[in-house]
């Protein structure tokens, strides 16, 4: 584990403080002084995987219940999970390749002195180090770079240049919320590769902190809207959230199992059990976007597509 000091910079007497946001950083900023990892050292990357464990855990697996997952042998099943981990983790990479842009963008015109500009930093180089993390764990693995769908990847272009309302972090919190509760079970889970525990370990220690600041700014700026405004955001939220969950296990993954991928994809889409976990998984950011005026009207039909509502 690495350990650097807490930035504490003195603020020249004419600078605008914000005691709100800026008490928020600070704790942040400690706490990722105390709690912070560097996975190349602190994964061992030489181990072997274990014989019989799974890639995440198997209740997880978006055909889990299904006459699919029934017919498959156990070791097609330990195969399939190892890579579906590995598509969750690429569309890790990618949506936080694309929050690394957007909090650069949001933080452009701002004072690097003050505590809030310097978590967003802190938070940009966490991500980094996930990314390099994510892409070693699918190396490992024997896995493809799983990516989103070519439209999902042009979208996303379009989406870190523009977004800049509540929905530049609700964004962040829907990939990382639901990505949060799925790695605090395979933490707990004793079947799941010993590997797969460790990623999951220090992305769920770090992304907390990440969580608690996007929560903030969506408060805070949520609270300013207009009519017209909340309902844009609401939109675009409800498609990110589509486009995120779509793009969470690739087609590929059922190819890699000797599985008909158009087959196994409607199969997964229609699998009560897997929809009944990505619900649960998004019942506490599904309560707090609706509390913030993010999530309701017409745009709750686009959260039960997403099958979180």
């Amino acid at each position: 584990m690495t350990s650097t000091p807490a930035l504490t910079p003195s603020a020249p007497a004419t600078r605008t403080l914000r005691p709100d946001r800026d008490t928020t950083a600070r704790r942040l900023l400690a706490s990722s002084a105390k709690h912070s990892y560097d996975p190349q050292v602190d994964i061992d990357w030489d181990a072997p995987l274990e014989p019989g464990l799974y890639g995440m855990s198997p209740e997880w697996s978006s055909l889990y219940g299904t006459a699919l997952w029934d017919g498959m042998s156990e070791p097609a099943r330990i195969r399939m999970t190892e890579h579906e981990f590995c598509s969750i983790s690429g569309v890790g990479i990618w949506f936080e390749m694309i929050l690394m842009q957007m909090i650069l963008r949001d933080i452009y015109d701002q004072d690097p002195a003050t505590p809030h500009v310097q978590f967003a930093l802190t938070e940009i180089a966490d991500e980094c180090r996930h990314s390099v993390m994510f892409a070693r764990t699918a190396e490992k693995y024997g896995a493809p770079s799983y990516r989103p769908s070519p439209s999902a990847h042009r979208w996303g272009r379009l989406f870190k240049t523009l977004a800049n309302g509540p929905d530049l972090y609700a964004a962040i919190l829907v990939a990382e919320e639901v990505l949060d509760i799925f790695q605090r079970e395979l933490i707990a889970d004793e079947r799941v590769q010993p590997l797969t525990r460790a990623v999951s370990r220090i992305h769920v220690v770090e992304e907390a902190r990440h969580m608690r600041f996007a929560r903030d700014e969506i408060a805070r700026r949520a609270a300013g809207m207009s009519r017209r405004q909340r309902s844009e955001q609401r939109f675009v939220l409800g498609v990110v959230a589509n486009i995120i969950v779509d793009n969470l296990v690739n087609p590929g993954v059922y190819a890699s199992v000797g599985l008909d991928p158009d087959v196994a994809v409607r199969t997964a889409r229609e699998n009560e059990h897997y929809r009944a976990k990505l619900r649960s998984s998004a019942e506490n950011l599904t309560t707090f976007l609706q509390e913030a005026g993010l999530v309701g009207g017409s745009s709750i039909r686009l959260w039960r597509k997403a099958r979180l509502l």
